[in-house]
This record gives C-alpha cells, sequence and structure tokens, in this order.
C-alpha cells in the first residue's frame, strides 16, 4: 500500500498514513515508526484486525521536500527487525550501509 497524505490547507502540514501490510508485517507482535521529523523516536504503530499495522503522523511542509523513516517489527521474543516500506516515495542510503525511506512532503 502507498503511503496515504493528506495536504492540509489551514496549515502547513501534510498527515501521512504510514502503513505495514500484514504479508510484511509477517510474524510481528509489535511495531514501530522511526522517522526523521520524530526525530528517530519509536512512534508505536496499531496492529489492525487483518495483521497489518498502522499509524498516521503530521509532517511539516515548510522545511524540508523529504523525511527518511523506517519501520521496526518485533517478534514475540522481542527481536528488532528494521524494513523499509515497499512501496515509499523513495530509498536513501545511510552511512550504516543500509538504506531508509523517504516520503516527499510537497504537492
Amino acid at each position: 500500500m502507498p503511503l496515504k497524505k493528506q495536504f492540509l490547507k489551514s496549515r502547513p502540514v501534510v498527515k501521512v498514513t504510514f502503513e505495514i501490510p500484514a504479508e510484511a508485517a509477517k510474524e510481528a507482535s509489535s511495531a514501530y515508526l522511526l522517522c526523521e521529523a520524530q526525530g528517530w523516536q519509536k512512534e508505536p504503530l496499531k496492529r489492525l484486525k487483518n495483521g497489518s499495522f498502522k499509524t498516521v503522523l503530521e509532517l511539516p511542509t515548510d522545511q524540508q521536500d523529504d523525511f527518511e523513516f523506517r519501520y521496526c517489527l518485533l517478534d514475540e521474543a522481542g527481536n528488532e527487525h528494521y524494513d523499509n516500506d515497499w512501496q515509499a516515495d523513495g530509498y536513501r542510503p545511510t552511512p550504516l550501509g543500509v538504506e531508509n525511506s523517504v516520503v516527499s512532503v510537497r504537492c
């Protein structure tokens, strides 16, 4: 599922729906979003009945053109697995030799 975006006319923000589909979540017991706009703090995603995870963030549109993000999936044993959004707006390499997902916040 691509990122859903709702640009607000009243404020310089875009509401972005981040979703991990059930087939990508696999056996995750919980999931978190780590986003550059949030200082890379873990934002919990809500587990839906269909096995997917979802959250909505308001991202500023007046600071930069895009923001990097990643998902953190935890299994029942508490092991962390990091993954990108399969349909992100783009991907950007990091100094750690991995890529982060990118969400564009400009119309």
